[in-house]
C-alpha cells in the first residue's frame, strides 16, 4: 500500500478517516495525499477555467488552503510522507479522478452514519465514490485512537464474479495481519441447505491462499441484518463487501442490499468494486 487518498471537508468525521490513514500509512510506509475538492457553481467553473481570479473563487480556495495547512501540522501526521491539495471539481468524479490519476491503492473516508449516504462527508457523491472506486475504500464512522484489524469478516455469496477483489480483500487482510472469517448469509428469500452453501465457498476458495480463516453459513431475516449480526458476534474489526458500481450497493448478493448496512454498523466498512 503506497498511496492512501483521503478526501476531507474539514469536519470531525473526515479528521477520524484521516488519523485512521495515518495509523496505516505508518504501518506500511505510505504515501497520504490530503485533498479538498472545492465544487464550484458552473459559471464559477469556467471562470477558474479561463484563469480568471474571482474573489468569492479565491476566498475559498485559500480558505481551503488554510484548513490544510492546519491539518498538516497536526501531532498524527509527525513523520508521515503527506502531500496537500485543492481541486476544483465535483466531489465524487474529482476524486476517483484523482485515485486513478495518481494511483492510488486505497481511499479512506469519513462518515456521519446516521441518515443514508447523504449525511457522509461530502454528500450525497460519497456514495459515487463507494460504487465507482476501482480501489478499495474505507468507511470510518467514528474516532478510532488505535485502529488494529484482528478480526475481519467478509460477506459475499461467493460467485465467479467475486474473485478479483477478493484477490484485493486478501492483500488488505494480510496487510493487516487480519483473521479473515468468510460469511455467507442465508435468508429465507434465497435459502441455500448447508451442504450446497458449504460446497460454493470450498469450490469458490479454491487456488487461493487464504491463509487464517474461518468459514460460516449465517442465518437471518435479511442480508443487511446477517452481516450486522454476524460482524457483532465475531467482534469485527472491520466488515468487508462489495459492490457491483452500478446502483450502489444494489445487486449485492445477486439480489438487493441498501445503503443501511453502513449506516446502521458503527464498524469500520471497506467496499471492494466487482
Amino acid at each position: 500500500m503506497k498511496r492512501i487518498l483521503v478526501p476531507t471537508d474539514f469536519s470531525d468525521h473526515a479528521e477520524y478517516a484521516l488519523k485512521v490513514a495515518a495509523q496505516i500509512a505508518r504501518e506500511n510506509d505510505s504515501e497520504i495525499m490530503l485533498v479538498h475538492m472545492l465544487e464550484l457553481p458552473h459559471e464559477a467553473s469556467d471562470a477558474v477555467g479561463s484563469g480568471s481570479d474571482i474573489p468569492e473563487i479565491m476566498f475559498f480556495k485559500n480558505k481551503a488552503i488554510q484548513n490544510l495547512d492546519d491539518l498538516m501540522d497536526s501531532p498524527y501526521l509527525d513523520g508521515l510522507n503527506v502531500s496537500e491539495a485543492v481541486h476544483f471539481s465535483k466531489a465524487s468524479e474529482g476524486i476517483t479522478a484523482l485515485a486513478k490519476k495518481h494511483e492510488a491503492d486505497f481511499i479512506v473516508m469519513g462518515s456521519h452514519g446516521a441518515s443514508g449516504y447523504k449525511e457522509l462527508f461530502i454528500g450525497s457523491n460519497a456514495e459515487k465514490i463507494v460504487r465507482t472506486s476501482e480501489v478499495p475504500v474505507l468507511v470510518i464512522k467514528n474516532e478510532i485512537p488505535e485502529f488494529r484489524v484482528h478480526n475481519m469478516v467478509f460477506a459475499s455469496d461467493f460467485s465467479t464474479e467475486i474473485r478479483r477483489p477478493f484477490t484485493q480483500l486478501l492483500a488488505l487482510a494480510k496487510g493487516f495481519g487480519a483473521k479473515l472469517h468468510l460469511v455467507m448469509i442465508n435468508t429465507p428469500n434465497s435459502f441455500k441447505p448447508t451442504h450446497v452453501a458449504e460446497r460454493i465457498m470450498t469450490e469458490f476458495l479454491d487456488g487461493f491462499e487464504v491463509g487464517e480463516h474461518s468459514r460460516h453459513i449465517y442465518n437471518d431475516i435479511n442480508v443487511e441484518k446477517g452481516i450486522i449480526n454476524f460482524a457483532n458476534t465475531m467482534n469485527a474489526d472491520l466488515v468487508g463487501m462489495c459492490t457491483h458500481g452500478r446502483t450502489g450497493f444494489a445487486h449485492f448478493f445477486n439480489g438487493s442490499i441498501s445503503e443501511d448496512l453502513v449506516n446502521h454498523t458503527v464498524r469500520p466498512v471497506v467496499t471492494f468494486k466487482i
